[in-house]
C-alpha cells in the first residue's frame, strides 16, 4: 500500500518546506519535492501545513478514585481526531503485582484490542520495597523507560516518601529508566485541607488554596536534591508555577539533569475558573492546582525557551454530574483531573503559535519530536523523516471554530476549553500509514493502535556522558 501526500507545508521541529511524502506500509519512505511513485493514492496538501503526529506523553485512561474510574482506551480516537497519534498512559501498580505484570494484565485485558492511537506505557510505583525497585533493571526488557512517583496523595497506595525516591532514582540511573515525579508535599497539604473543611471552606475553589505553588516548589526542589545526591536525571511533571519552572531552570543551570514539562490547561486556565458558580468550577479541580495570569506568562515563555520541553495534557476523563459531584459538598471528594487530549494541538495552535507566542518549529517540538525523545520512542515517533512510522497530520489553518464538548469524543460530559476559539483544523490524520481522520471525521477501528517500546537512556541521560561516566557518580 502506497499514499503520496503532494504540495503541503511540511514542518519539523527545525524545518518548513512545501514538498512531497512518499508513504509504503507503514512508513514514510521518502520526503522531497515532486514526488513520484506508481501504484499509489495521492493525498494533496496544498494549503495545510503537514505535521508529525503528536506524542503525548501524560494521559490517564486507567486512574481510580475512591471508587470512580476515569474513561478509558475507548475513548483514545479523541487524541487522534485531535493529531495526537501516541499517548504514554500511566499504569498504577497493583497490590501483590509487579509493575511490569500490572501493566501488561492490563494491556491485554483492556487496551489492546480497544486502542485507537498506538500507546507505551510509564510504570507507578505503589508498593515501595525493594523487590519493587530491584524490577526497575528490567522493565527496558519490557519496553518499558519510565517509572513514575508521586509525592502528593498523602495516606494513598501511589504516595512515595523521600526514602522511595532516593532507591528508585538509583535504581533507575543504573538502568536508564527515566524517573518522573509528581512534585507536591503532601503532608501539608493533607494539613491545608484538614483545616480548610473545619472551616466550612468546602467548595472547588479551596482545592487551589490547600494546594499553593509552594507545596510544588517545596517537593520539586527536595527531588532535585535527592537526584542530585543519587546523580541521576530526573523530571517533573505538570509544572504549574513560575517559581517551580525557575527552580528547574536553575538546577540545569548548575549542569544538573533536571526536566519538565507543563500542560495545555496551565497555559491557558487560572485559578478564577475554580470559583465559577453552581459547582461548575469541579471541572477544574486537579492536581496540581490551577494558578494565576502570571503564572501562565511564564510557562509560555519557558516552553518557548526549552526551559520546559513538552506540553502534554494529563488527560483524566470524569465526568462532571456522576463523578465530580461526590464532592459536592467537601472538595477533598472531588476527582482530580480534566479531559484535554483532543484539544491540545488546536488549543496550542491558536493560542501559541498564531500569538507568537510559539513559532511553528518550536511547537512541533514541544508537541510531538521531544516527547518521543523523553519517552525513548523517537525511533519512530514524533518526526517526519525517512524510516519514521507515517503518523501525519493534515491541519488547515483556514478553518475556524468554537470548541463545545457536543463535538468531542472523549467521552465525557464537559470539555476544559468549552467556548474557547480554534484556529485551524485537523483534516486528516495517518496513523502507520493508515488514515484514520478524513475531513475531520474520525474513521479508525477500536485496535488500530499498537504498543511501542520505549527505548532506556533517553533524553534525560543526554548529560550524562556514558554509562560508565554515570556508575562512577
Amino acid at each position: 500500500m502506497r499514499t503520496l501526500i503532494k504540495n503541503g507545508t511540511i514542518l519539523t521541529a527545525i524545518d518548513e518546506f512545501i514538498g512531497d511524502i512518499l508513504i509504503e506500509d507503514e512508513k514514510i519512505t521518502a520526503v522531497g519535492e515532486q514526488l513520484e511513485a506508481t501504484v499509489v493514492e495521492i493525498v494533496d496538501a496544498k494549503g495545510k501545513y503537514v505535521l508529525p503526529g503528536g506524542v503525548d506523553q501524560h494521559v490517564h485512561y486507567s486512574f481510580e478514585f475512591k471508587g470512580e474510574r476515569v474513561r478509558g482506551f475507548e475513548t483514545s480516537h479523541a487524541a487522534v481526531a485531535g493529531g495526537t497519534t501516541t499517548v504514554v498512559e500511566f499504569v498504577n501498580q497493583e497490590e501483590g503485582k509487579g509493575m511490569a505484570d500490572s501493566i501488561f494484565d492490563m494491556d491485554k485485558n483492556e487496551v489492546s484490542d480497544q486502542a485507537m492511537a498506538d500507546y507505551s506505557y510509564h510504570a507507578v510505583v505503589c508498593d515501595p520495597v525493594d523487590k519493587t525497585f530491584e524490577e526497575i533493571a528490567d522493565l527496558p526488557n519490557r519496553g518499558i523507560s519510565t517509572v513514575k512517583l508521586f509525592m502528593a496523595y498523602k495516606g494513598m497506595p501511589i504516595h512515595s516518601d523521600d526514602e522511595a525516591l532516593y532507591k528508585a532514582l538509583k535504581a533507575a540511573k543504573e538502568a536508564g529508566v527515566t524517573v518522573m515525579v509528581h512534585c507536591e508535599n503532601a503532608d501539608v497539604i493533607d494539613l491545608l485541607q484538614k483545616d480548610l473543611v473545619a472551616e466550612g471552606k468546602t467548595d472547588p475553589y479551596y482545592h487551589a488554596v490547600s494546594r499553593p505553588a509552594r507545596v510544588e516548589l517545596e517537593a520539586t526542589q527536595r527531588v532535585i536534591n535527592l537526584a542530585a545526591m543519587v546523580g541521576a536525571p530526573v523530571y517533573i511533571v505538570h509544572v504549574t508555577a513560575k517559581s517551580v519552572m525557575e527552580a528547574i531552570r536553575s538546577a540545569k543551570n548548575e549542569g544538573l539533569p533536571v526536566y519538565g514539562e507543563t500542560c495545555v490547561q496551565y497555559l491557558m486556565l487560572d485559578e478564577n475558573d475554580l470559583a465559577k458558580p453552581n459547582f461548575e468550577g469541579a471541572k477544574y479541580v486537579m492536581s496540581p492546582a490551577l494558578r494565576t495570569k502570571d503564572d501562565q506568562e511564564a510557562l509560555w515563555k519557558a516552553v518557548d525557551n526549552g526551559w520546559l520541553n513538552a506540553i502534554s495534557t494529563d488527560h483524566c476523563g470524569f465526568d462532571w454530574e456522576s463523578q465530580k459531584h461526590m464532592g459536592a459538598d467537601d472538595f477533598t471528594n472531588i476527582p482530580n483531573g480534566a479531559p484535554g487530549v483532543e484539544n491540545r494541538l488546536g488549543i496550542l495552535w491558536t493560542y501559541g503559535v498564531n500569538t507568537g507566542k510559539l513559532s511553528r518549529q518550536r511547537f512541533v517540538d514541544l508537541f510531538a519530536t521531544t516527547p518521543a525523545k523523553n519517552m525513548g520512542l523517537d525511533h519512530c515517533k514524533g518526526h517526519i523523516g525517512v524510516g519514521m512510522d507515517a503518523d501525519i497530520v493534515l491541519y488547515d489553518p483556514n478553518v475556524s471554530s468554537i470548541i463545545s464538548n457536543e463535538n468531542s469524543l472523549h467521552g465525557v460530559d464537559y470539555s476544559s476549553f468549552e467556548g474557547y476559539k480554534q484556529e485551524g483544523k485537523v483534516d486528516k490524520v495517518f496513523l502507520r500509514g493508515k488514515l484514520m481522520v478524513d475531513d475531520g471525521e474520525f474513521i479508525g477501528e477500536k485496535g488500530d493502535g499498537k504498543f511501542i517500546h520505549g527505548e532506556p537512556f533517553a533524553l534525560c541521560f543526554d548529560d550524562i556522558k556514558s554509562t560508565k561516566e554515570l556508575k562512577g557518580v
